[in-house]
């Protein structure tokens, strides 16, 4: 049994997953290629995430990672109490000013991060970011960083993908560990033209899925109407929406949102987030492919009540 609640919880499941390393053969061969891979997970009960509530109890069993469908070598597994937390804010300059109703949720959110997480506020505009604070352990300090968007498609970013792209190259400075951003847009890629295709499958949000899950970050979408589309197509609303599921699913995030129109509040979906972030861990395994290209990563546990959310893969180069 492992109890969900920080220090024992991950203390115990380390111990697990030392266990399960050592049960699961012995170390490859010396000539064997080997490199190691660190991606997010999150875990939890059916049940719990079904009613929104976390379990005092988690009976996990045992922990397996396949990569191109050939199981692999955990070597270990860090949980909040032991691997800080890096979030990355990233907002679309261009989102509706009801956005602006919601800074102090979003301000009282950061403060409430556990001691030691890293913040980083960006805003994407234009064809560039404005990092209104690089990362910090300083709390207080990013949450007044955040300022009120402009709700003008004069500053409309190119893409949003493309903040979300410079963004994770600030990852590059940041220790290997538990990883995330939060995303506030409205998902709409028109930097290929208006058309379901080039918002579902642009190439900018696939590059960005591709260099979240080569980081390790995991993308927590919070879907915002901007100017532009809080009165436009429908369809196109719902594209964007399918593009914020798509990079939060492939990443090992969540997309939230409420139905077609910008969010009353934040407080249901941060409440969510809060128990996704607790229960979000560092796993590393050993990796025996060499081969340059996708692989497909699976996580599971041999328990079926349990549910991981994780990326879907990787791109090795």
């Amino acid at each position: 049994m492992v109890k969900s609640h920080r220090s024992t919880f991950s203390w115990l499941l380390i111990t697990f997953v030392v266990m399960t390393a050592s049960a699961f053969g012995q170390q490859p061969e010396q000539k064997q290629r080997v490199r190691t891979v660190t991606i997010p997970i999150s875990i939890f009960t059916k049940s719990e995430l079904k009613e929104n509530q976390p379990q005092e109890f988690v009976q996990l069993d045992r922990l397996i990672v396949r990569e191109d469908r050939v199981e692999q070598q955990i070597l270990s597994i860090r949980s909040v109490s032991d691997a800080p937390m890096s979030i990355a804010f990233v907002i679309q300059e261009d989102l509706v000013n009801n956005f602006n109703l919601q800074i102090k949720d979003i301000q009282e959110f950061i403060r409430g991060l556990p001691s030691g997480t890293r913040v980083m506020v960006a805003y994407a505009r234009g064809g560039s970011i404005e990092v209104r604070q690089r990362f910090t352990d300083d709390r207080e300090k990013a949450a007044k960083s955040l300022r009120i968007v402009s709700s003008s498609a004069n500053f409309a970013p190119r893409s949003p993908y493309d903040g979300v792209e410079e963004v994770l190259s600030r990852f590059d400075g940041i220790p290997v560990g538990r990883r995330a951003i939060l995303l506030f847009s409205d998902g709409v890629d028109t930097s290929q033209g208006l058309s379901l295709a080039s918002i579902t499958q642009s190439f900018d949000l696939e590059q960005a899925v591709l260099k979240a899950q080569r980081r390790g970050v995991a993308v927590y979408s919070f879907f915002t109407p901007t100017s532009s589309s809080e009165n436009g197509n429908s369809t196109f609303i719902l594209a964007g929406q399918g593009a914020l599921a798509k990079i939060s699913d492939q990443t090992g995030g969540r997309a939230f949102y409420q139905g077609s129109i910008a969010p009353t509040s934040y407080l249901p979906f941060f409440r969510e987030l809060n128990l996704l972030l607790n229960r979000q861990f560092s796993l590393t395994y050993l990796s025996t492919n060499m081969n340059k290209g996708y692989h497909r990563v699976e996580v599971l546990s041999t328990n079926p009540e349990i549910k991981i959310e994780h990326p879907k893969g990787y791109y090795y180069r």
